[in-house]
Formats: structure tokens, sequence, C-alpha cells
């Protein structure tokens, strides 16, 4: 397995499934095995590709109760779903990822279920995303256990810049307990050129955080309304779409390769 992203904030609506999406359907569009994995309890990923996390029988609360259980062969085959799109899979969330601290949280192991998840399953996938939840927890212990790298999605206003502080104050007690620090990327996320709350907060977020933060943007982009409506990745739907655009910029990025040339302060891909 190439890279494991966890896609994290402890604030919503700031474009975290979005991101987790769009970029797992710009690799699977580039021909890579992708697999995205939610461990959401709210379920926002698993309802973009249409099942519904009140109803589903397997999902990733199975690989934790197998564990638990000592089951000698996780259910994986069971649990994974094919999604509509070619090279692209999901391991689902159930509501029932809300109980999974008070339930399962103190039996031994249960911090790298998905490490050894993805160790077993290591030849099936070039690159995994993980949806994370808001809170700290088991589920958040998991994904960044797990993960290379974070990516921390911003919604460019102020509101979103205390979020902000509150996920990096987060990482910091993660890194004391394991004794090393998460690296992690912010991306700026809904920038709006026209307004200038917007560009304000943009310009907090270069002042306060140079070394981290993605050096372009993700616009607004009502596209990705519209993506998430029809349940498909906005970067397979639409390609050419500014927001798409944007995503296929930072998986570049990510990737140590440049797809595209994009104007930092206008949020605009550059012909």
């Amino acid at each position: 397995m190439h890279r494991i992203w966890a896609v994290a904030n402890q604030k919503g609506g700031v474009g975290k499934t979005t991101t987790a999406v769009t970029l797992a359907g710009q690799l699977s569009a580039e021909g890579h095995r992708v697999l995205l994995i939610d461990l959401d309890p709210h379920g926002s990923l698993t309802t973009y590709f249409r099942l519904d996390p009140d109803a589903i029988e397997l999902s990733v609360y199975t690989l934790f109760k197998d564990r638990a259980d000592r089951r000698a062969f996780p259910r994986y085959d069971e649990v994974l779903v094919r999604t509509d799109f070619e090279r692209l899979w999901l391991l689902p969330a159930s509501t029932a990822l809300a109980t999974l601290d008070r339930q399962l949280g103190s039996e031994d192991g249960m911090g790298l279920v998905i490490s050894q998840t993805l160790a077993d399953l290591d030849d099936r996938f070039d690159y995994v995303f993980i949806d994370c939840p808001p809170m700290l927890g088991v589920l958040m212990v998991n994904a960044l256990a797990a993960c290379q790298q974070l990516l921390i999605p911003v919604q460019t206003e102020f509101l979103a810049l205390k979020g902000l502080e509150r996920m990096l104050h987060t990482l910091k007690m993660i890194a004391r307990a394991r004794g090393e620090a998460v690296p992690y990327l912010i991306v700026p996320t809904m920038f709006d050129r026209r307004t200038r709350a917007s560009g304000d907060a943009l310009a907090a977020l270069r002042e306060r955080y140079p070394r981290e933060l993605w050096h372009a943007v993700i616009p607004v982009d009502t596209r990705f309304r519209e993506a998430s409506k029809a349940g498909k990745p906005l970067s397979l739907w639409q390609p050419a779409s500014r927001g798409a655009q944007a995503y296929a910029q930072l998986a570049g990025d990510l990737l140590g390769r440049n797809v595209v040339a994009f104007d930092r302060d206008e949020g605009q891909v550059r012909a």
C-alpha cells in the first residue's frame, strides 16, 4: 500500500467528506485502486455512496467487534463495498460506531484495528483515505495510528479557524501519548474570492501556519453540492469544474507532482 491519509477536523461543515471523496475519485480516475474508510458515526461518506448508516448490517464496526471477539479471520470481504465507480472501494460506517468507546474501547488492541486491517489488505489498494469522526476517541486514535499524513480541511472563515485550533490541540495531545508528531497539511476550503471575509481568513491562515498550509485553495463551487446529490465524486462526474481541478492540484501535490497550474489567491486554474 503506497499512501494512507486521514481527513479530520473537529468542526463540521468544512469539506471533510468532500475532500476524501474528491481526492479518492481523482486518484481512481488516474488508474489507482483506492479505498475510502468511513470512521465517522454520522456516516456522511457512507451516505454519499447511497448506503444507510442506520440500516447497514456489516460495517467498520464489524471489524472492531471481530477483533474484540478474537475472530481468526476478520470479515473484510463481507464489509468491503465495491462502489459504482471503477477502482473505488468503501469500508462503510454504521451508527453503531457511536457506541464503540463505551462498548469496546477498553478491549486490548482497539487502537490499532484500522492499522491491522490495512496491513492485511495491503496488496489490494494503492491509496487510502480515512474520513475521521469530529471527536477524540478510539476511532480518531485508529485513524491517526494508521495514516502517514493528516489532511485538515478548514473553511476560510473565522469560526472555522477556532475549530482548527481545537484540532491542533488534539493533535498535540495524541503526539505526547504516542511519542511522535502526526504530519499534517491544512487545506483551505470554500474559498470565495468575492468576499473580504474569505480573503481575511486565508490571510490569517497564511500568517499563523505558513509551513503547514497548502499553498493553494479549494474554491467555492456549487457543483460539489450537485455531485453529492448525484452520489458521484466531482472528480469523476465533472473533472473540468473548478472544484475538481483544485483537488486534482492537491492530489498532485500530495504525490509530489504537478497536475495543473493553480492561482493561490484567486482559487482559479490558470490555462
